[in-house]
């Protein structure tokens, strides 16, 4: 069956609401009980929340309980290439035929009626890991927590929050005590909540919410510690220490999101060998990600480039971190980023590391932001910058110029997207 089955439906599915984001829960659950509540059958459930580190922590815990001999569901957003590798069937992601079956299911059930396109995918992807047995089911909240259409769980096996920073404003509330009530809200009456690291106005938010719903909290610095030492990850809490292969995912905040991963899979009851899986094993794309092979890094071969979709100022902290980590090198930026994005904030951090920026505009993206814009918020933050036509001409440019140079593309899960089918 050709793909166009599938993207002909999610095309139809766009147009079921006027908002891309209108956080409420009816509509999911109107659907879900269209749908004979799918949500109600799955796998014991492990719902994850956070302004950064969602996917990788998912990731972590995937490999951990794979590593494990466990099967596992996992759903994340949004997707990269393929709407496909949002959902994830025992293991596998899910199939053309299968994905084009549950989402026309979906559009019948819903019966033109009012539904944003992540609430209706995600009923579909329910559905999916309803009707496929697997020991597990990852679900990474799409935004916020309290009204995203992945609430709908009233009984988790566990919850995890990872740490949480300022952004979607417009969504979640203009201070951090507001974004961490929001994200707050997958916790449950009694489940269990791994809470990574937090800044105090955020962690008192969520622990005052776990304690009035009596969820046991195992917070970072708290009930667990994570730590470096001779190049191997160190994992401590009250059942014992664990002495670790670092993680395959790189950056120094990935320790900490490894420690959340170690936290939920220790909560579970799993020991050190699916511990060490969630560490060497773990796969997540365009997460400080060096492009070895494909189509864009054939045509400048001696460009040394990388892949980040990160789009806030404190993932642009972790990418600086990791900067200073790696060999010395010309090192040059490729940007582009959405203008709901604090672009100045995510300048910042990066802007001491970078020879040069090359600005460019989203490709198929209403949202972006224009190149000149983002080109001056890099100028503002002392950078030397330049607009480019698009991804292939910034590198040529950077590659003419500096063919030996390190390259990092970033500023939006959207642009590593298109970056990553350009590069095929």
């Amino acid at each position: 069956m050709s793909a166009v089955s599938s993207d002909l439906i999610l095309e139809r599915m766009m147009t079921l609401h006027p908002k891309v984001i209108d956080l409420v829960l009816d509509r999911c659950e109107r659907l879900l009980a269209a749908l004979d509540h799918p949500e109600r059958k799955l796998p014991p459930v492990i719902h994850i929340a956070g302004t950064n580190g969602k996917g990788s922590t998912q990731a972590m815990m995937r490999a951990g309980l794979e590593g494990a001999g466990k099967s596992v569901h996992a759903y994340t957003s949004p997707h990269l290439a393929r709407f496909h590798e949002r959902i994830r069937v025992a293991g596998e992601l899910i199939s053309e035929e299968y994905l084009t079956e549950v989402l026309d299911e979906c559009y019948t059930a819903n019966g033109g009626e009012s539904i944003t396109y992540f609430e209706i995918t995600t009923c579909a992807a329910m559905l999916a890991f309803a009707r496929t047995p697997a020991d597990y089911t990852l679900l990474e909240v799409g935004l916020g927590g309290r009204v995203d259409a992945t609430n709908v769980i009233d009984t988790p096996a566990l919850t995890i929050i990872t740490p949480v920073s300022i952004d979607h404003q417009q969504f979640l509330g203009d201070t951090l005590p507001d974004i961490a009530g929001e994200k707050a809200g997958i916790i449950k009456r009694g489940v269990p909540c791994i809470v990574g690291p937090q800044e105090d106005a955020a962690l008192d938010v969520i622990e005052a919410k776990a304690a009035r719903l009596g969820a046991p909290v195992f917070a970072y610095g708290q009930h667990w510690h994570v730590s470096t030492e001779r190049g191997r990850l160190i994992y401590q809490d009250e059942t014992g220490l664990l002495d670790l292969p670092m993680p395959a995912l790189l950056g120094a905040h990935q320790v900490q999101n490894a420690g959340a991963a170690i936290a939920g899979l220790r909560t579970l009851g799993f020991g050190e060998d699916a511990c060490a899986a969630a560490m060497a094993d773990a796969t997540w794309p365009a997460r400080m990600q060096r492009l070895k092979s494909g189509n864009l890094v054939d045509s400048v071969p001696s460009l040394e480039l990388w892949l980040d979709g990160g789009h806030n100022a404190s993932a642009a902290l972790a990418i600086s971190d990791l900067l200073d980590t790696l060999p010395k090198r010309e090192t040059h930026l490729i940007c582009g980023m959405l203008n709901t994005k604090d672009v100045s904030g995510y300048m910042q951090p990066l802007a001491p590391h970078v020879h040069a920026l090359q600005a460019v505009s989203i490709p198929g993206e209403a949202n972006t932001l224009p190149s000149d814009v983002t080109a001056k918020a890099a100028r503002d933050a002392g950078m030397t910058a330049y607009e480019a036509d698009g991804v292939d001409s910034a590198l040529k440019a950077i590659f003419k110029a500096s063919p030996n140079a390190r390259v990092l593309i970033c500023g939006s899960l959207y642009l590593a997207g298109h970056v990553l089918r350009e590069n095929g």
